[in-house]
């Protein structure tokens, strides 16, 4: 197949960096600190380990389909009624993986700044902008991208070196004080990011070149950076006890960086990180969504029929309690994600491995009726 894709690996790189890189700077820290305490960064570990094998599986099905738009290559391997109950299945995820993006970042926003403004008009504004962004189509998305993560990453390091005055690096000793198992319940929550990588391969059309497994590992690398990164800031400035009752720790952080003696409340520098994070990743989330149910080309079709389930989706999560909703995201949403693309790459890779042998099957028979014809031709 001869590729016409619009963006290259390194657009790819840095949209990992914003998309899933949110997730796992922000919402999976909690979780960790929770079950693994200040054994945290050996979840995140064993979790990187286990998603790098997994990741094989991924480059298996990237080189099986040749790069051809995943929701094209289903339609071939399993035809049109298996691949759209596949793709709308997943475009129905992905969406709630949107939503729940959306409501906890709404939920950050109302709890710290904008305590006084109703969310639902909080949340008109911001949908309203992501929409537009995942309208505009992949290449806006990546050049967008570009500009925002240069001030994400100079925030990031900026924090992460102002704060090492007050961090004390043996609050994560002893190791493995609870034993092994809090590390390999607490793995699971990195891993549920990781994961998200899966969602490359429904980009992979409009990449100019494939992609190798060392791509895939330079990524898993990156994003284990931005987990242990907030981790481990939030063990040594907090304790892991303070930290686990934390809500946000990543943005409590925030709350400790000064400049010399008089220059501090430097956190808002934090408001630019999380409102342009959950920017980038739902717009691509819902771009991804919209291309698998054939919208991408039509924003029309964008705005009135991916845009109104999205929005209401994000409302009936608003109407849940703050506790309640950050009980289902903790303890049985980052856990959901973790399993449903665990089960779709591996139905993927069923197909890719059938279709193969399938193919040679098919190559066998050619061959060997193209010997009987040349038999009877010279009897």
């Amino acid at each position: 197949m001869k590729n016409s894709g619009t963006i290259s690996i390194l657009h790819v790189v840095f949209l990992t960096m914003t998309f899933i890189g949110l997730k796992n700077h922000v919402t999976v820290i909690p979780s960790i600190l929770k079950s693994a305490g200040r054994d945290g960064w050996a979840s995140v570990l064993l979790g990187a380990f286990v998603t790098f094998i997994w990741l094989f599986l991924i480059v298996y099905v990237h080189n099986k389909s040749n790069q051809e738009p995943i929701k094209d290559w289903l339609k071939q391997k399993i035809g049109k009624v298996g691949s759209s109950i596949v793709l709308y299945s997943t475009a129905f995820y992905l969406l709630l993986l949107a939503a729940f993006t959306m409501r906890e970042t709404l939920l950050w926003v109302s709890t710290t700044f904008l305590q006084k403004t109703p969310v639902v008009i909080l949340l008109v504004i911001y949908a309203a902008l992501i929409i537009f962004l995942a309208s505009l189509g992949l290449q806006t998305i990546v050049i967008v991208n570009v500009f925002v993560l240069t001030g994400v990453v100079i925030f990031g390091f900026f924090v992460a070196f102002v704060n090492i005055k007050v961090k004390d690096y043996e609050l994560l000793r002893p190791f493995f004080e609870h034993g092994l198992e809090p590390v390999l319940m607490g793995s699971v929550y990195p891993a549920s990011g990781f994961v998200e990588l899966l969602l490359l391969l429904f980009l992979q059309h409009q990449i100019q070149n494939r992609m190798r497994w060392y791509h895939f590992a330079i990524m898993l690398l990156i994003l284990v950076g931005l987990t242990t990164g907030p981790l481990l800031g939030a063990i040594t400035e907090f304790g892991p006890s303070e930290a686990a009752k934390q809500r946000y720790p990543a943005y409590e952080e925030w709350g400790l960086a000064t400049i010399g003696r008089f220059i501090e409340h430097i956190d808002f520098f934090s408001i630019y990180q999380w409102l342009t994070g959950t920017f980038l990743r739902v717009s691509l989330i819902l771009y991804i969504c919209s291309d698998i149910l054939n919208m991408s080309e039509d924003k029309k079709q964008i705005w009135t029929k991916l845009a109104p389930p999205f929005f209401f989706i994000c409302l009936s999560l608003i109407l849940l309690r703050d506790n309640v909703f950050l009980d289902i995201n903790g303890k049985y949403f980052l856990i959901s994600t973790f399993l449903f693309f665990i089960i779709l790459s591996l139905f993927l890779s069923i197909v890719a491995l059938a279709s193969g042998k399938s193919s040679k099957k098919d190559k066998n028979d050619k061959k060997g009726g193209e010997e009987q014809s040349n038999q009877v031709k010279t009897q």
